[in-house]
């Protein structure tokens, strides 16, 4: 099987597990950063599924100065809380992702994919990620939430901004450059809190049957969420809920651009679009990497890392993990186990509510893709354009002939 990247993939020289590099060791020290790097499959698993030593609370790190100005910004936040409170948050919104919710939305999904793609019709080329990748998602969780799907050319324009960043953060930087950095970030991610915050506060007047609503009108404990935990609660909803499946979709295509041993076969018996799709979130990781921090001193992997340090889990690194999956480097989507090795979607509390729906929107939408053009390639001298953020892996313009 062929294991190298084709030459017209221009990634971010910090993911070098996509040139089919392995780290000197499974967990190391950036002095540079002041965080700990982890890449190792077994130790990925491991912080991720005890949030009782590995806490998700990130922010209590981070500069005096930087968090004062991050705290309305981060109560909330799913991705950023730890038991009791994270259980009940997402408990609130699990009744919006059950399988029959998530299963009922097939049909939505396909009309929307035929949508798209009968605009895009008539033309020589389709532009993946702008015809159909990026829209779809978006479209289906501003739907659910209940904000206007029109509205997406804003959502786009914010989290390419929230992400356009080639730097990983660093906890001993205090340059002038960083500070300005984290600024533009915080002033882009208040005009998302400020959006939606205007429509959590029509639902207050205006109650719908959406997702909103429901947070608006929940309780935890007795009370109701404040108006900074339901817009930023929405916001994680917003921008994991399209982003990742944004990224599914281009990669997936991607890889059966690349290996076309797999483009045929799958154009034969459909039954392996799911296995090349978890091949694909293994191969290429979309959020390639998350943060935790030691509640404890504790070993990882034989290595000692003391209490209250920043851990970067890179679970792209993982996911090539040679002491897991054989031949990491090779596209392989018959592996045994896929769905249930990888770890793109998470692993423990945190493992993505949206995943099942993810899944969906990319097995209905590839499917419909497949059906409706005999033949996607990548063209000569319009190479695909890459995330430039290190810890995302995915495109952001996919030019294709049909």
């Amino acid at each position: 099987m062929s294991t190298a990247l084709p030459e017209a993939w221009t990634i971010h020289e910090g993911q070098f597990w996509l040139r089919g590099e392995r780290p000197a060791n499974a967990v190391e020290y950036k002095p540079e950063l002041g965080t700990w790097n982890v890449y190792g499959h077994p130790e990925a698993h491991e912080i991720l599924s005890d949030p009782a030593t590995f806490s998700s609370d990130t922010a209590r790190l981070l500069p005096e100065k930087t968090l004062g100005d991050t705290k309305e910004l981060s109560a909330g936040n799913l991705l950023q809380l730890d038991p009791p409170l994270h259980n009940k948050m997402r408990k609130l919104v699990s009744r919006a992702f059950t399988p029959k919710v998530v299963a009922d939305l097939e049909p939505r999904i396909a009309e929307l994919t035929h949508e798209l793609l009968d605009e895009a019709a008539g033309r020589d080329h389709l532009e993946l990620v702008a015809d159909l990748a990026y829209p779809l998602p978006v479209i289906v969780i501003a739907e659910l939430l209940g904000v206007p799907a029109s509205d997406r050319h804003l959502f786009r324009e914010w989290v390419d901004r929230l992400f356009e960043s080639p730097e990983q953060f660093s906890l001993t930087d205090e340059s002038e450059e960083q500070q300005n950095r984290l600024k533009e970030q915080l002033a882009v991610s208040r005009k998302f809190t400020d959006y939606l915050g205007e429509h959590a506060d029509e639902r207050r007047r205006n109650p719908r049957e959406d997702l909103l609503t429901k947070l608006v009108e929940a309780e935890v404990d007795g009370e109701r969420l404040t108006r900074s935990e339901i817009v930023n609660f929405a916001q994680v909803l917003l921008v994991a809920g399209h982003i990742t499946t944004t990224m599914l979709l281009g990669n997936t295509v991607l890889c059966l651009d690349a290996f076309p041993e797999w483009d045929a076969r799958v154009r034969a018996d459909r039954a392996l679009l799911a296995p090349v799709i978890e091949e694909s979130l293994r191969y290429l990781s979309p959020f390639g990497a998350v943060a935790r921090v030691t509640n404890r001193e504790v070993a990882v992997g034989g290595t000692t890392i003391p209490a209250d340090q920043m851990l970067m889990v890179w679970v792209a690194a993982a996911n090539r993990d040679p002491r897991v999956f054989a031949e990491p480097d090779s596209f392989d989507p018959t592996r045994e186990d896929i769905t249930h090795a990888h770890l793109a979607f998470g692993r423990g509390i945190h493992f993505c509510i949206g995943a099942p729906l993810a899944r969906l929107e990319g097995r209905t939408a590839l499917n419909i893709l497949l059906d409706r053009y005999p033949s996607l390639r990548t063209i000569p001298g319009e190479p695909p354009a890459f995330q430039p953020n290190p810890a995302m892996t995915g495109v952001t313009k996919l030019p294709l002939s049909v």
